[in-house]
């Protein structure tokens, strides 16, 4: 950021090109992945499990398979995380990517898997 105000970071990140909204979508990994990558965040993509760390007592540590990620809101769509609408049926409830920690990663991806390990093994 070249702006210290926070209006004008928040202008910046809401007319973001995708390829920096990218990375906004990015999550901590748990200690056990710190230690096994070497590196601290990642990417969350469709497949990661995580586990929700912040956020109200009803999704409190909830863990669960990331089903969609919404790169213009900047928030994930995980399995068992649900509110109740006022007709009482249950939807999705979506989670911003800050308050989640990865506990699983989902390697099918080649490339991420190739560009995982080369920083692995770089570091």
């Amino acid at each position: 950021m070249t702006s210290k105000l926070a209006r004008k970071q928040r202008k910046a990140l809401y007319n973001a090109p995708n390829h920096v909204r990218n990375k906004s979508v990015g999550s901590h990994l748990s200690e056990e992945l710190v230690e096994k990558m070497g590196r601290r965040t990642v990417r969350v993509v469709k497949g990661d499990t995580v586990r929700v760390v912040r956020g109200d007592e009803d999704i409190l540590n909830l863990e669960g398979k990331v089903t969609s990620v919404d790169t213009e809101k900047g928030r994930l769509i995980i399995e068992g995380v649900t509110i109740a609408k006022a007709d009482g049926t249950m939807t999705e409830r979506p989670v911003h990517a800050s308050n989640v920690v990865i506990i699983r990663l989902e390697l099918k991806d080649n490339y991420r898997k190739q560009k995982l390990q080369y920083e692995e093994g770089s570091s």
